[in-house]
């Protein structure tokens, strides 16, 4: 509750969740996607004095009830060219195809980008592992 509080005051924007990641020290917090640009702030600023005042990686993702805008929002920039969902019995997968050009940036330094990717799909869709192709 004092992250998202935090938030708004720094940003005038309601978060609807924050995820604190303390593997990878960051904190995502989820958005509304018509006030992404409010949130983030000319230049970036907002994000930029939460990140000095939590001393925390801070990120903020465009929130979707839908799987494959969710997908979308959570691989930004890189540019999605599918979306799979594969249930076996007890687990759900998604392999998500992006451009070759972009697997890089779609995987992130060490995995960061997939791990945040599976912990936000875990919470919001009960999805067990994600997969870039």
């Amino acid at each position: 509750m004092r992250f998202l509080s935090l938030f708004q005051d720094f940003t005038k924007v309601t978060a609807k969740d924050c995820i604190i990641d303390d593997e990878s020290n960051r904190i995502v917090f989820l958005v509304d996607p018509q006030d992404m640009g409010i949130a983030i702030g000319k230049n970036g600023t907002n994000i930029k004095r939460l990140k000095k005042v939590l001393n925390k990686e801070v990120e903020v993702v465009a929130f979707s009830n839908n799987l494959e805008e969710m997908v979308k929002n959570l691989m930004m920039p890189a540019r999605v060219r599918s979306i799979r969902l594969v249930q076996t019995d007890s687990k759900k997968t998604v392999y998500i195809t992006v451009a070759g050009e972009d697997k890089g940036l779609a995987i992130g330094k060490s995995g960061k980008n997939v791990s945040r990717a599976k912990l936000i799909l875990k919470r919001y869709m009960d999805v067990d592992s994600v997969v870039i192709v």
